[in-house]
């Protein structure tokens, strides 16, 4: 009986390298479609930003009414979101090594940068690395050091409820491979902005919709 298993089990190997060999070709093909998609979008995502130009404050309205992303938003940062004009996420050509993020803006108060820009790399080896555009703040600016410059004005408890500022993640390199919110931007916001952007008033109108 011993030998039986021993000759079940050499074959549960060899079925199980068939296995594996079918499923490297489904990533294969997977790749294959999710690129040919990707291209097929693209215009369509042309057109969503043009349209999107037309509408003011489109985008600070979107992050705030998106649960997570608000969550990070101070009411500073908010202020300089207002100057966003326009949001683009670009998936590197073979998907599964990145992706980036461009954040254009208005002239504006803050920062000198006409666009900030996060990117998402992982090397031959899968390690994830991100690096992004400096910052260049105006004097006294510099939304990423207020947060302690308000203790002293604010009570204690009301300086503990505020979040960092959103603009520490553009130099916050540490985990790129746990960047939540490059992944919400990218997989949650980025697909449909416009549910975030109508918040409330979009669920009602899919709601009748369905009926």
């Amino acid at each position: 009986a011993e030998k039986e298993q021993q000759e079940a089990i050499e074959h549960i190997d060899e079925v199980q390298n068939e296995i594996d060999r079918l499923n490297e070709q489904a990533s294969e093909e997977i790749l294959k479609v999710e690129q040919k998609y990707n291209k097929l979008r693209q215009p369509f995502f042309q057109k969503r930003s043009e349209l999107i130009a037309k509408i003011p404050n489109f985008w600070v309205t979107t992050f705030v009414n998106h649960p997570q992303v608000s969550a990070l938003l101070g009411e500073e940062d908010e202020e300089a979101l207002h100057y966003l004009t326009r949001v683009e996420v670009t998936e590197f050509e073979d998907i599964k090594s990145g992706y980036r993020i461009d954040f254009y803006f208005d002239e504006n108060p803050y920062f000198e940068n006409k666009v900030l820009s996060k990117e998402f790399h992982l090397n031959e080896s899968g390690d994830p690395s991100s690096k992004s555009t400096e910052i260049k703040w105006k004097s006294g600016k510099d939304l990423t050091k207020r947060s302690s410059q308000t203790q002293n004005k604010a009570s204690r408890k009301r300086q503990h409820e505020e979040p960092e500022s959103f603009f520490t993640w553009f130099t916050d390199h540490s985990d790129a491979g746990a960047d939540e919110l490059g992944e919400v931007i990218k997989d949650d916001i980025w697909p449909n902005p416009l549910q975030y952007y109508l918040g409330a008033q979009y669920e009602e109108e899919e709601g009748e919709g369905q009926e």
